[in-house]
């Protein structure tokens, strides 16, 4: 269940925060038997294809036919994972307006600090219109001039929804004649929801380096290990697959928090151990999470466990292409409520899945109340769960992609709680 997580990546540009969240960071010394396992690994990226100018360019003609589709004269993107899908542009937000604007007709444009001006050039790999702004004057100016260039002036600008308020409103200042209207939906999810063949691949392959990774920590499991020195070996695993990553773990009562808990542990006997997270391969996320028991399970926690198998099993089936989005968290709450763990968001205290991408978490949601359809070519997490506060809380995701024919796993599901990786 990847945070968006507030942030996936921490350690280093781009690894994760779920370890920040319970003081779980690299500080933490690893086990020598985790520096012995890790020294046997081998990147599993260095053949890896990432997005051509071509795919780029086919993307802006999507967004640009999405427009039309919506009678949206141009759109306004600022820095962040967006920028990145339609241009291959990374660059992060901040006071300072940095944007891209695409219009239906018409070459892209850049709206640049000046003193960023010759880092922006370095970086930009599509379009020659570049301007900008100096401290003392409007960027929304420039945003306005561009739009007047390309007959837009008085037309519908979409506004990406990663845009922070304060330029919206600079624009509509700038530009009292245009018409701001939200564009996620009619071209941002639009064309990011459904992925090509290459995005599946890349995703594919970031999830086996998570499963991987996590596979090599969780030999090194031992009694009075912390959460934060399995968080760490966790993240030197995916370092050394060659994908930056990491990982929320929680032990005992603790992993009954979906997100966590402040409180220290040292691990027990007998005691459920949660490690949800994921990495990224040029950009794309994975997003995993394994719950086992450290010694012998009791018979509640195996109850449970073999509960949450089967829920997550039910959503994969139920997920095919037509299928409202509510009603794959519904068939795997069904299974939960069934066994006694209910009603609604009782035990099970969260939707059972989200859409992913560039984004840990992305459109669309598979929640009670999204009545939006599948279409093949999406990817979800899947992951439900059960959580007994004061006791252990047991959660079981992997991410899955539609076909034509239903649903699909990018890497195999846990088989059981006693061999959770096969």
């Amino acid at each position: 269940m990847c945070l968006d997580r507030r942030e996936f990546f921490k350690l280093g540009a781009a690894a994760f925060a779920w370890a920040s969240m319970n003081d779980q960071t690299e500080a933490y010394p690893l086990p020598p038997a985790a520096q012995d396992e890790i020294k046997s690994l081998k990147s599993m990226t260095t053949d890896i294809k990432g997005i051509d100018s071509e795919e780029y360019l086919a993307r802006q003609e999507r967004a640009r036919q999405c427009m039309r589709d919506a009678r949206i004269d141009a759109v306004y993107i600022a820095g962040g994972s967006s920028m990145r899908y339609f241009a291959g542009m990374e660059w992060g937000q901040s006071e300072r307006t940095f944007g891209l604007i695409i219009p239906a007709k018409g070459e892209i444009a850049w709206v640049t600090p000046a003193f960023e001006r010759a880092r922006a050039e370095e970086l930009i790999r599509f379009g020659k219109d570049i301007r900008s702004w100096e401290e003392d004057e409007s960027p929304y100016a420039l945003i306005a001039q561009v739009l007047k260039d390309r007959n837009a002036s008085s037309g519908t600008l979409g506004i990406e929804e990663q845009v922070r308020f304060f330029q919206s409103d600079g624009i509509s200042k700038a530009a009292p004649a245009l018409r701001l209207v939200p564009c996620s939906a009619e071209v941002s999810a639009r064309c990011r929801s459904v992925k090509s063949r290459h995005e599946l691949d890349l995703m594919t392959l970031a999830n086996q380096i998570t499963l991987k990774a996590f596979e090599t920590a969780f030999k090194t499991l031992h009694e009075g290990m912390t959460p934060g020195e399995l968080s760490s070996a966790i993240a030197a695993a995916h370092r050394a697959l060659g994908a930056p990553g990491g990982a929320l773990v929680l032990f005992g009562e603790n992993s009954a928090f979906p997100h966590g808990s402040s409180v220290p542990q040292r691990l027990k006997l007998g005691e459920a151990v949660l490690a949800d997270g994921g990495c990224r391969v040029e950009g794309y996320s994975s997003d995993i999470t394994r719950t086992v028991v450290f010694g012998k399970p009791s018979d509640k926690q195996r109850k449970v466990w073999g509960i949450v198998q089967k829920a997550q099993q039910v959503a994969l089936e139920a997920a095919k292409p037509g299928v409202e989005c509510q009603a794959v968290d519904a068939a795997a709450r069904k299974v939960i409520e069934e066994a006694g763990f209910g009603p609604g968001y009782k035990e099970f205290t969260h939707r059972v899945g989200h859409g992913i991408g560039l984004d840990g978490h992305e459109w669309f949601y598979l929640v009670n109340g999204n009545r939006r359809k599948i279409e093949a070519g999406m990817t979800f997490s899947n992951e439900p769960g059960i959580y007994l506060h004061g006791e252990f809380g047991i959660r079981l995701e992997d991410c899955m992609f539609l076909t034509v024919n239903g649903a699909r796993m990018f890497t195999p599901p846990s088989p059981s709680i006693d061999h959770p990786f096969g």
